[in-house]
């Protein structure tokens, strides 16, 4: 893997098995992001994301893609989020659960209907 992808991981090592569904967009025929999302009995969890330059219109579009994917799907959408990264969260609707020193864990507010 590309040592700057690594990098913007803080170094962490992407994972992925058989209950991970991957959210990839590509421009030019470059892959420019990726969310994983770890499938669960009763969760879905974007964790280890990548987005090129933290552009704003390939993040917002790959995370609107994975709540469109799981929203009625009657799991908790969850995310582990690098703090620089609240406001995209925020913005669709997440709330912070807990904090860490470098990340948040949020949760999907889905309104009452």
């Amino acid at each position: 893997m590309n040592p700057e992808i690594i990098k913007y991981n803080h170094n962490y090592p992407f994972k992925t098995s058989e209950s991970f569904v991957w959210f990839v967009a590509s421009s030019e025929e470059q892959v420019v992001g990726f969310f994983p999302v770890e499938v669960r009995k009763k969760s879905a969890v974007i964790n280890n994301y990548y987005v090129s330059n933290n552009d704003e219109d390939v993040f917002l579009s790959l995370l609107e893609a994975v709540i469109n994917e799981f929203m009625g799907a009657e799991k908790v959408l969850e995310a582990v989020v690098q703090k620089p990264h609240e406001s995209f969260f925020l913005a669709q609707g997440f709330e912070i659960e807990r904090t860490w020193s470098l990340y948040l864990k949020m949760k999907k507010k889905y309104e009452e209907k």
